[in-house]
């Protein structure tokens, strides 16, 4: 992840998109890594918000495209299992966006909210808010830790 950080304000964008898809790493090094280096924090946090909220746009689009035939075929998923899954989405709806910002898991919100058709904007503001939410309390942290030990 090093050769991200070389890269900038432009590598912290990228690496917040790809760990918000299927890429296996922690963006909230990229950006802990960034203010250690001396990145201003609000561009910090506003490059790393952005770069992690469209991957989590690219993942709700990708679950768009997902069929039920396909749960139900390739990953043995009952359909009872996903009739139960979509009551819970539209009951909740774009408020599980919020939920995309939690690690290893979030990535599926996003999937999930595509797949059984969430309103788009309603759950992109509110994936934006979580995402953004996650990398502000980062911000605090470092500020804090960084008061502590000089």
């Amino acid at each position: 992840m090093e050769w991200l950080l070389d890269l900038g304000y432009i590598g912290l964008f990228i690496g917040s998109l790809l760990a918000a898809t299927v890429f296996p790493f922690s963006s909230d090094v990229l950006l802990v890594g960034m203010l250690i280096a001396g990145g201003n924090p609000v561009t910090t946090v506003i490059v790393a918000s952005l770069g992690n909220w469209c991957g989590g746009l690219i993942g709700y689009w990708m679950g768009r495209l997902g069929k039920l035939e396909w749960l139900e075929r390739w990953f043995k998923v009952k359909h009872e299992t996903i009739v139960k899954h979509q009551a819970k989405v539209e009951r909740y709806g774009p408020l599980l966006a919020l939920l995309t910002w939690t690690p290893f898991v979030g990535d599926i919100f996003a999937i999930v909210l595509g797949f059984y058709k969430a309103r788009f904007w309603p759950s992109a503001i509110w994936m934006l808010v979580g995402k953004c939410g996650r990398y502000v309390c980062w911000a605090i942290l470092h500020f804090y830790a960084a008061q502590w030990w000089g």
